[in-house]
């Protein structure tokens, strides 16, 4: 049974810097446009905080989360953008409120979940620890699109572990979803970590691997890079079919990202990015 306090105190630090980022924003600041196109910082943010209170009632209230799962199945391109637009359309102080209580009271369902407990979710049931995982890769990667937005650097952490392992374990949901079956072996994963240790996964003698650094492997298992960006390197036909459609998040896996020199001749707000939005059935 794996514990898990440290990826949930890693999601409060992780949700704790993407609301230093957006605290002391104006409104114009709110309003700005960010690499998923038609979203603004304020679509990210009611984003998150849609998707926190989906898992609050995974957590919590499993008749009051099936009902979201059908409004999903009915709208299953649109419900993501319909969820984001609702919270959007509030004042900035209001939705950075919603989004610290909703996430507070996550984080506090989370803590005290009953060991072995698993809930529903868009995709495969999830125990506590998973649930958090994918509360903080999400964090991270809307994180990103708002940093873009504002023009901010953020320094890759230690907390990208937990993204690398969401990342490797969705290997055959990501093949799954396109359709395609999953290879019968596990693959060799070799990632530099920020910190310039190694992240490895998978069996040390499997003849199919992916190396490359950490960060790449997280930017493109979330969709905020495209392949061709990254220096990732696969060995084997199936490593290498797997970096195309990598994704550690559930549902449909969205256009993704265009390679940087696709962009050159679109307007300015689509050259940054081309990601599809309706990447949240985490």
């Amino acid at each position: 049974m794996s514990d898990p306090t440290p990826v949930i105190d890693d999601l409060r630090e992780e949700s704790e810097e993407l609301d230093r980022l957006v605290a002391g924003l104006d409104p114009r600041g709110w309003a700005r446009a960010t690499p998923a196109a038609g979203w603004t910082v304020a679509h990210q943010i009611a984003h998150l905080t849609w998707t926190d209170r989906s898992a609050l009632l995974a957590v919590t209230d499993a008749a009051g989360f099936q009902a979201l799962v059908e409004k999903a199945l009915a709208a299953p391109h649109t419900f993501v953008d319909e969820g984001a637009e609702e919270y959007a359309r509030s004042a900035p102080a209001d939705l950075l409120a919603r989004w610290r209580e909703g996430r507070a009271a996550l984080e506090k369902a989370l803590r005290e979940a009953p060991g072995g407990a698993r809930f529903p979710w868009y995709g495969p049931p999830m125990s506590a620890a998973s649930m958090a995982t994918a509360r903080l890769m999400e964090t991270w990667a809307h994180g990103l699109d708002v940093a873009d937005a504002i023009g901010v650097m953020r320094p890759p952490s230690a907390r990208l572990r937990h993204v690398v392992r969401l990342g490797v374990r969705t290997r055959d949901f990501a093949y799954g979803v396109h359709g395609l079956t999953p290879p019968a072996d596990p693959f060799r994963v070799e990632l530099v970590a920020p910190g310039g240790e190694l992240w490895a996964h998978g069996p040390g003698d499997a003849p199919q691997r992916v190396t490359g650094p950490a960060l790449d492997f997280c930017l493109l298992v979330t969709r905020r890079a495209h392949r061709a960006d990254l220096a990732l390197t696969a060995e084997g036909p199936d490593a290498d079919r797997w970096l195309d459609i990598a994704q550690a998040f559930a549902g449909p896996p969205g256009d993704g990202r265009e390679p940087k020199g696709a962009a050159t001749a679109r307007e300015p707000m689509e050259d940054t990015a081309r990601e599809s939005k309706r990447d949240t059935a985490r």
